[in-house]
């Protein structure tokens, strides 16, 4: 086998999978079931593709890899399109049914029943680029006004996506922990609602819908795999993404369900020292990873509840790693298909490429040629100037 990406060194811990129900309590069938009924019915509602890269896994010895492509979602290029838009429309449906003393249908809001009403409902929320894209589009759509808070490192092409979506951008000069924390506390200052795709002490609501809404793209492949994968491969961030997926592929698949690799940069790996302590633990970000959409140093409290019954391993990768593997989908190996992936997308199929070029990590993940490997594509191209850096041979540091 030819060696695809540079030589790296890998962080890498295993857990034991434990029995409980939080696949089950955190986020139930039946939130999935209402997001996925509402998200359906948006105009340029389609499932995303479910690739299967062929020429790869013969090529790194594993049966089969299937990476779920998400940048063509909504237009928005990547999979919070689910998530952001649609807690927001929950958010609005809870303040409106409070305000009138009536029951009030996520439909009706869709459809500018309560215009008056969202114009008056502020809706906040701090992101690395696209859970914020995600909430301007949505509120753009239900017809409330929106305020997003970005981080120092997040792109202008980023945050001028949102502003384009009608939001008011707010820069700061922290980290994105730092955007949490004055998104939190100026929507506190002035009754505004936080939308985040993260939670905290007595923050749930929101986040579980966020959640909920990534449950559309899981039963999307589920319904398009013929069995279960035998491991996933997930993207950390704060773990919402990776919980939302965990959850609705143990309710589909119970038992049977994948091993699951949570994949972290390793200049913000919040979940890997979580599992290493054995409880959500926050580290501090002292350099911005490439990987902009997973630059977080802070757990949410119920997507670690849901890891931490459901991982079975914990992998740091380097940025070194992401431009050859956002190229590599960009030039294929011959068969497999063509496709354009943002450099966050790709953290899980670097992982896994490096883990069949390392025999230690593969045998301790229990790779082998019988394993049918499933990727999800988080982002397509969300910063055209940075893609076409990294297009034209750019190198992470």
């Amino acid at each position: 086998m030819t060696t695809l990406l540079p030589k790296a060194t890998l962080g890498h811990i295993t857990t034991t999978r434990a029995t409980g129900d939080a696949a089950h309590r955190v986020l139930t069938k039946e939130g999935f079931d209402t997001a996925e009924a509402e998200i359906t019915q948006w105009d340029g509602y389609a499932p995303t593709p479910l690739h299967e890269l062929d020429a790869l896994a013969a090529h790194i010895g594993v049966g089969k890899v299937f990476y779920k492509d998400e940048g063509p979602r909504f237009g928005l290029a990547s999979f919070k399109a689910l998530g952001g838009a649609y807690a927001a429309l929950r958010v609005l449906q809870r303040e409106i049914a409070q305000q009138t003393g009536q029951n009030v249908s996520l439909a009706d809001i869709r459809n500018g029943k309560h215009r008056d009403a969202c114009a008056a409902i502020t809706l906040v929320s701090a992101t690395d680029g696209n859970h914020g894209r995600s909430l301007a589009w949505g509120c753009q759509k239900f017809g409330a006004p929106c305020r997003i808070y970005i981080h120092a490192e997040v792109s202008e092409g980023r945050a001028q996506i949102m502003r384009d979506f009608g939001a008011e951008v707010i820069r700061i000069t922290g980290d994105y922990d730092a955007s949490v924390a004055l998104a939190k506390s100026e929507a506190e200052e002035n009754d505004w609602f936080v939308v985040s795709d993260t939670s905290w002490d007595g923050y749930t609501e929101p986040p579980r819908d966020v959640m909920s809404g990534y449950g559309v793209l899981t039963r999307e492949l589920c319904r398009t795999l013929d069995q279960a994968p035998t491991h996933v491969f997930l993207q950390g961030g704060v773990g919402g993404m990776a919980a939302g997926i965990i959850a609705a592929l143990v309710q589909h698949y119970g038992a049977s369900s994948p091993r699951v690799v949570i994949v972290e940069p390793d200049l913000a790996a919040c979940l890997f020292e979580s599992a290493r302590q054995g409880a959500a633990t926050t580290v501090a970000i002292a350099k911005e990873t490439i990987m902009a959409g997973l630059s977080c140093g802070e757990p949410s409290a119920l997507a670690w509840d849901i890891l931490a019954q459901e991982a079975s391993d914990y992998v740091t990768i380097p940025d070194t790693l992401v431009p050859s593997t956002v190229r590599l989908l960009a030039r294929p190996l011959p068969g497999d298909p063509v496709i354009e992936a943002g450099e966050s997308a790709v953290a899980g199929l670097a992982a896994l490429i490096a883990a069949r070029d390392d025999a230690d990590l593969s045998d301790a993940l229990g790779l082998d040629g019988s394993s049918r490997v499933l990727l999800i594509g988080s982002e397509g191209i969300t910063d055209p100037d940075i893609y076409q850096q990294i297009m034209e041979g750019y190198e992470a540091a």
